[in-house]
């Protein structure tokens, strides 16, 4: 309803009400130059629908959108300049930062992933062990694990493999996607469409990946990772399937806490893990396909014991 006149088509009948309320009720936008008009649009989306406080995340993103769109204002010289400048406005503080209480330790991921084996029946859960096993060992991102074909993995019969990750299929809604699929091919976050990210995987993962090719198979595009049918696996379908391990492997207390409450979860589990054992940020990052300041800042609660390794460095340097 919001295309320009020349795109819009027939109107339906029943949406027609609707769209002159909208026609209506809309400001026009040279008003926007007015700080009052701004202000108001900026306490709104702070809001949910039912009036209560947004996220701070969603006022974050809401207001980026915003901006945007009267910064695309000014370049048409519709407006003079971006009102939202002239607006003393703080938005709510966003927690960036990963919680530590989310992180699980290798014996927790070993039997979680054991736990994964025995969840559904034929097979629902061995077919999505080495799914798991790629975001915990390899720090993959949910869609790019989904995405990963057999191509792309270098899995020798003993010691360290590499797996080449260059695309991604994340979830979403058909209608934001090209092609009306709801795992669109894309390229890798934070990089170039042709960029990809080698990602050495540690000989326990080797195994797990082997193992799965050998009971499961290739799907007919090359991808690892596929449902019984041969279709790509929902978020839903693993979700799931993670929910009912967790109750299997953890105690009740650590079912209703944080901890891995998430599939992503293990993901975050891997950069700590790579963290916490020394390995220089610059080479976590790159594993992991983050930038090195983005993550020493999401991560900068996971990364424990580094206080007396600096203090013991300190101590030397002085007293040498």
């Amino acid at each position: 309803m919001l295309l320009p006149e020349s795109k819009r088509g027939e109107i339906p009948p029943e949406m027609a009400r609707a769209v002159h309320w909208l026609e209506s009720a809309s400001l026009a936008l040279t008003d926007l130059n007015d700080a009052k008009a701004v202000r108001l649009a900026l306490d709104a989306l702070a809001l949910r629908l039912d009036g209560q406080a947004a996220s701070a995340n969603s006022v974050r993103r809401k207001r980026a959108v915003l901006h945007h769109v009267l910064e695309y204002a000014v370049e048409l010289e519709e407006l003079p300049s971006n009102p939202l400048h002239k607006i003393k406005w703080t938005p709510p503080k966003t927690t960036e930062t990963v919680d530590p209480r989310m992180v699980i330790n290798p014996r927790q991921a070993e039997e979680l992933l054991t736990a994964v084996s025995y969840v559904g029946k034929r097979g629902r859960g061995r077919r999505l062990v080495a799914l798991f096993a790629c975001m915990y060992y390899a720090a993959l991102r949910p869609g790019e694990a989904v995405a990963l074909r057999e191509q792309d993995c270098n899995l020798p019969a003993t010691g360290w493999g590499r797996l080449l990750v260059d695309v991604s299929r994340p979830e979403v809604k058909t209608k934001w996607t090209d092609s009306g699929d709801a795992h669109e091919q894309r390229g890798l976050k934070h990089r170039g469409r042709d960029d990809v990210r080698p990602v050495p995987i540690p000989p326990a993962l080797v195994k797990i990946l082997r193992q799965h090719i050998k009971e499961f198979g290739i799907g007919s595009d090359g991808r690892i990772f596929h449902s019984e049918r041969g279709g790509v696996i929902a978020s839903t379908a693993y979700t799931e399937v993670w929910q009912e391990a967790r109750t299997l492997a953890f105690t009740p207390a650590q079912v209703a806490s944080p901890l891995a409450r998430r599939p992503y979860d293990l993901r975050h589990a891997a950069v700590s893990l790579w963290l916490n054992a020394g390995v220089p940020a610059p080479d976590v990052a790159e594993r992991a396909g983050h930038g090195v300041d983005v993550l020493l800042r999401v991560y900068a609660k996971c990364v424990d014991g580094q206080q007396e390794i600096a203090n013991r460095r300190i101590d030397d340097a002085l007293a040498a």
